[in-house]
């Protein structure tokens, strides 16, 4: 499995990003998948997850009510639409597919990464 996570870039405060996850395996529909993010000199941490079907979604409590994450299973990818951005949103944001976790250990295939950053 393949994914390529795109979408980061600068934004001010209080602004709006929506990343996106585009996978290469073919049986997309079937992966749990997550997004974590890390900045420099700290582990990375959980940010949302989203079941295979879609119906469940889970948020780390510093995100929820501002980030939405989605999929398109007929188009291979995972969205993380998040608003209202703080200046702590500022990292490097990884998708993942394994299982519906919110540890880092429960997800085996990562994207490579992309980066946020939010200026105050």
């Amino acid at each position: 499995v393949q994914l390529q996570a795109s979408g980061g870039g600068l934004v001010q405060a209080g602004g709006s990003l929506r990343l996106s996850c585009a996978s290469s395996g073919r049986t997309f529909s079937s992966y749990h998948m997550g997004w974590f993010r890390q900045t420099p000199g700290k582990e990375r941490e959980f940010v949302a997850r989203i079941s295979w079907s879609g119906e469940s979604t889970d948020y780390a409590d510093s995100v929820k009510d501002r980030f939405t994450i989605s999929r398109d299973n007929a188009q291979n990818t995972v969205y993380l639409q998040m608003n209202s951005l703080k200046p702590e949103d500022t990292a490097v944001y990884y998708c993942a597919v394994g299982s519906y976790s919110r540890v880092v250990a429960g997800y085996r295939y990562w994207g490579q990464g992309t980066l946020v950053t939010v200026s105050s």
